[in-house]
């Protein structure tokens, strides 16, 4: 059976989702988030306004899913100021797919950007919690210098997800 160019890719990315945790996921959807909005910057910079509709349509509904699949019952004080983040890039992507304006397609990529810095910062004190709580043993490899779980990447770097 031959392979059609992209499919391994694709394969990957599914296996990718079916096998992420939670975290994982999430930083996924904020990875995807920004490398839209990135995209859809270049377009509008290109008068590309079709293909700026499509990747700011894709980001909106990343920060909608986002906004949908907390779970207030952990903690109802967090998740409504998240949700007002959520709220606020959701207008902000909004009004720059309508105006074909940048400013508020950097506003809102600004608050992405801090938003899965912080995620990222928070998976890190976890990962670091879950290890102070839980005895190495022995039969432990020892910690690899360019790890492959995406959330031991450092700050800056991002995954990619298929577009």
């Amino acid at each position: 059976m031959e392979s059609k160019p992209g499919n391994n890719t694709s394969e990957y990315l599914k296996t990718r989702v079916l096998t992420a945790s939670p975290e994982q996921l999430q930083l996924m959807l904020y990875d995807g988030a920004i490398r839209f909005c990135e995209q859809a910057r270049q377009a509008i910079k290109n008068k590309e306004i079709e293909k700026k509709f499509h990747l700011l349509t894709r980001a909106e509904n990343i920060v909608l899913e986002l906004c949908k699949s907390m779970r207030e019952e952990l903690a109802p004080e967090t998740c409504s100021k998240m949700r007002a983040l959520y709220l606020f890039c959701y207008e902000k992507l909004v009004m720059a797919n309508m105006n074909k304006d940048m400013e508020p397609l950097d506003e809102a990529l600004k608050v992405l950007r801090h938003m899965r810095e912080t995620w990222v910062m928070l998976m890190g004190q976890l990962r670091a919690e879950r290890t102070a709580n839980s005895p190495a043993t022995e039969s432990e490899p020892p910690a690899s210098s360019a790890p492959d779980n995406p959330l031991e990447q450092p700050v800056g770097s991002t995954i990619c997800l298929e577009g």
